[in-house]
């Protein structure tokens, strides 16, 4: 079991998540790992003598399943073999280490989330807000476009006027820099109960 996400990092905020994912060389896991997680906490959460107290057990059943609990009110999501979390996880420390100056990368990264969770309320992407993935590599991009900085405070400023200038209309953001929105392909769906068709552009 590893963690992932910004609690390694050590770049949460203390309304974070910790995010876990197991893995595992028996294949058969990978259908049955779930319910005998959730089964294990919801017997947790009946256990008035448990260590940590656990409530709120939740089996999400998406893309990537994912059991969802609070234990001692902080919010945990476990995930069965991700490893494009621990992917994640090792690039941006990777990044850190490349910028170095202290830990600047990570020291703007919790600076900017705080701004933008506490402060502009965009930041969640369970509430259909921006995911703090996007938000560091906008963070990492300011850091390619101005190469050095004086501090946090600094890569807070050039974030908000640099992208408070930027064409979203047109435009999003990679690692690699601005992307033609035209140069997308269109994603289309129909909608649950009618014949209507939307095109969602990828941003």
């Amino acid at each position: 079991v590893f963690t992932f996400g910004s609690v390694p990092l050590k770049t949460y905020l203390p309304d974070g998540d910790i995010d876990l994912t197991a893995f595992s060389n028996n294949q058969n896991l990978k259908d049955t790992w779930a319910s005998e997680v959730r089964d294990t906490l919801e017997n947790e959460e009946k256990n008035e003598n448990a260590e940590f107290h656990v409530k709120e057990v939740q089996y999400i059943q998406a893309e990537v399943k994912l059991i969802k609990c609070l234990v001692e009110n902080i919010v945990v999501d476990i995930s069965f073999n991700q490893l494009g979390g621990l992917c994640t996880l090792c690039f941006l420390e990777e990044v850190d280490h490349l910028i170095n100056q202290n830990h600047l990368f990570k020291r703007s990264v919790i600076l900017i989330k705080a701004w933008c969770y506490y402060e502009s309320r965009i930041l969640g992407a369970h509430h259909g807000l921006i995911s703090t993935y996007a938000l560091e590599t906008l963070v990492l991009y300011i850091f390619h476009v101005y190469n050095t900085f004086a501090g946090p405070l600094e890569v807070l400023y050039r974030f908000l006027e640099f992208f408070s200038n930027f064409d979203w209309e047109n435009f999003c953001v990679s690692l690699w820099g601005p992307v033609n929105i035209t140069s997308l392909p269109d994603v289309t769906g129909n909608e649950p109960q009618s014949l209507c068709t939307y095109y969602i552009n990828i941003k």
